[in-house]
């Protein structure tokens, strides 16, 4: 779904997602927790990526440019997030095109 659409999904709904990585974080406070955004054609969304799907989709995580997402929306207020369940690689989709994503800044 575009990032306009996610926007204005309800907490718990189910939800997909795709875009270029833009950020990779994982603070030393967040245990294990990191944090992705991905920018799509309509605006960017955040992605949450909990320790147990890290594990089993670390590469994944690690070396997508361009990611698939499903999981659950989670909203508070104007705070939204993606929360993996799982993630697809799609680099094999861009061909030649080089994109770079500031990884754990």
């Amino acid at each position: 779904m575009p990032a306009r659409v996610l926007h204005g999904y309800c907490n718990g709904q189910l939800a997909r997602g795709c875009g270029i990585v833009t950020v990779r974080q994982q603070p030393a406070t967040a245990k294990g927790v990191i944090f992705i955004t991905m920018e799509a054609e309509t605006g960017n969304v955040n992605v949450i990526i909990r320790p147990d799907v890290l594990r089993a989709q670390k590469q994944e995580v690690l070396g997508a440019s361009p990611l698939g997402v499903y999981g659950v929306w989670q909203r508070e207020g104007d705070v939204h997030h993606l929360v993996v369940q799982r993630l697809i690689d799609l680099t094999g989709l861009l061909g030649m095109l080089v994109t770079a994503s500031r990884d754990f800044c």
